[in-house]
C-alpha cells in the first residue's frame, strides 16, 4: 500500500548540493534505456509509414533502403518494447510480493489535493508548491499513460500483424479500427514526449536522475520534500528478513517462470500465428522491349478454290469466293473478335468497316481500306499478291455480292 507522509518539509543546509540520495537502480536505468530507444524507434518508423507520402518520409526512405526496413525496424522495435514491458510487470510484481515495497505510482486522494494546491500557487494564493512524495501527480499520470498507451498499442498491433487470425472472430471492421486507433495513439504518445516530458524532466528543471541514478539533497528538497522527511526520518521501505524474503521466493519464482513460458508462448503466436505482411519486391530489370521486324508467325492457310483461267469476272463475287478468302486469312483477328471495330463476317459487315472506315467501296479500290492496308504489306493477315489483284478487280467491278 503508499504510505502518506505526515512529516514536516525539511529544511536546507550548506551541504545540500554534496549530499545524494539514490532515485534509480542502474537496472531500473538500463531499463528507461532500452524504452525510450525502441520507443523513440516506433515512433520514428511508424509515423514515416502512416504518412508515406510526405517529404520527409521519402528521404528516410531513402536513407534506410526503402519502406520495407522501415516496417522491419518497427516490428524489431516493438517486439523488444514487449520484452522491456514484461520484464517491468515481473519486476513490480516482485517488489510488491516479495520486497512489500509501496505502491508509490498508484494514485492517491492526496494527488488530487496536491493539483489543487499547485493551481493555488501558481495563482498566487499559496506560497509553495504541494510536497510531494516521491512521485507527483504528474508523474504518475505519465507512467499511467504509458501502461495504457503500451497495452493499446500491443493490442492494435496484434490486429494490424494477424488481420485474419483476428477478423475469424471478430468482425472485419476491427481492423480498419485497430489502424485508426493504432496510428492517432501514436501521433498522441509522440507529443506528450516531446511537450510534456521532455518540458518537465529537461526544460524546466534538467533531472539527471535517470542517467546518474541519484538526486542531491537540494533537488530532493525542492521536487520530493515529503519523500526527503521520511528518509531522514527512517521510515523508508526496510528489506523483510532471510527467512520471510526466501519463503516469498519460493512462491514468486515458480509464478514468475509460468508468467515467462507464456509471455514467451504469446509472443511466438504474435509474431509466427500468420503471414499477410506484403514485402516490397525489388526494381525489375530494366531493359529494351523487343519488337520483331517481321510479322508473328501464322499457320499455313489451307489452300483457296481458284477460278478457272478464263472464267468470266463475274463469277468472283463475295459468297462464290471472297468471303471464304477473307474467312482464311483475316477471320483470327476481324471475325469474332473485331480487331479495329472490323468484323468481315459478312458482306454488309465489310462495307460498314471499322474504326478507319469501310473496308470495300464498291468501285472504288483505292479508298477501300481492306485494299490500302493490304498494299503496304506486312499486315498479319496478309494477301499473296495474285489474292490482292483479284480483290482490286472484283471491286473495281462493283463488289459483287452474289
Amino acid at each position: 500500500m503508499n504510505r502518506t507522509n505526515t512529516h514536516p518539509p525539511v529544511t536546507g543546509t550548506a551541504a545540500d548540493k554534496a549530499i545524494t540520495y539514490t532515485r534509480f537502480e542502474l537496472a531500473q536505468r538500463i531499463e528507461h534505456l532500452v524504452f525510450l530507444i525502441s520507443f523513440s524507434l516506433l515512433g520514428l518508423t511508424g509515423l514515416v509509414q502512416k504518412y508515406a507520402e510526405g517529404a520527409f518520409s521519402q528521404w528516410f526512405f531513402v536513407l534506410i533502403g526503402g519502406i520495407e526496413a522501415a516496417r522491419q525496424i518497427h516490428h524489431f522495435s516493438a517486439f523488444i518494447m514487449m520484452i522491456v514491458s514484461a520484464y517491468h510487470i515481473l519486476v513490480v510484481l516482485y517488489k510488491v510480493f516479495v520486497l512489500r515495497v509501496n505502491w508509490t505510482m498508484m494514485p492517491l486522494v492526496q494527488d488530487a489535493q496536491h493539483a489543487v494546491q499547485d493551481i493555488a500557487y501558481y495563482i498566487g494564493l499559496r506560497k509553495h508548491r504541494a510536497y510531494y512524495e516521491r512521485y507527483n501527480y504528474a508523474e504518475k499520470m505519465e507512467y499511467l499513460a504509458v501502461v495504457w498507451g503500451t497495452i493499446l498499442m500491443g493490442l492494435t498491433g496484434f490486429v494490424m500483424w494477424n488481420p485474419i487470425t483476428v477478423t475469424t472472430i471478430l468482425p472485419g471492421e476491427v481492423v480498419p479500427a485497430a489502424k485508426a486507433a493504432h496510428g492517432g495513439e501514436a501521433i498522441l504518445a509522440v507529443l506528450a514526449i516531446i511537450i510534456w516530458h521532455f518540458y518537465h524532466v529537461h526544460l524546466r528543471t534538467f533531472n539527471k536522475s535517470m542517467f546518474t541514478g541519484k538526486l542531491t539533497r537540494e533537488e530532493m528538497r525542492h521536487e520530493h520534500p515529503a519523500e526527503l522527511a521520511s528518509i531522514e526520518a527512517g521510515e523508508m521501505d526496510k528489506r523483510p528478513p532471510l527467512n520471510v524474503l526466501r519463503r516469498r521466493q519460493q512462491i514468486y519464482f515458480p509464478v514468475a517462470f509460468v508468467l515467462t513460458i507464456a509471455f514467451v508462448v504469446g509472443m511466438y503466436l504474435f509474431l509466427n500465428i500468420e503471414t499477410t505482411a506484403i514485402a516490397s519486391l525489388p526494381e525489375g530489370e530494366t531493359a529494351q522491349i523487343f519488337v520483331p521486324i517481321t510479322p508473328t508467325p501464322r499457320p499455313t492457310p489451307l489452300p483457296l478454290p481458284t477460278p478457272e483461267p478464263g472464267a468470266a469476272i463475274g463469277e468472283m463475287t463475295w459468297e462464290g469466293f471472297f468471303s471464304g478468302l477473307f474467312d482464311n486469312r483475316c477471320g483470327t483477328c476481324h471475325g469474332i473478335t473485331k480487331v479495329g471495330g472490323l468484323t468481315l463476317a459478312t458482306y454488309q459487315d465489310a462495307l460498314t468497316g471499322g474504326s478507319k472506315g469501310p473496308a470495300i467501296i464498291p468501285g472504288n479500290p483505292d479508298n477501300s481500306v481492306l485494299v490500302q492496308v493490304q498494299s503496304v504489306g506486312g499486315h498479319p493477315g496478309q494477301l499473296s499478291i495474285e489474292e490482292l489483284n483479284k480483290v482490286i478487280e472484283w471491286i473495281l467491278a462493283g463488289a459483287i455480292e452474289k
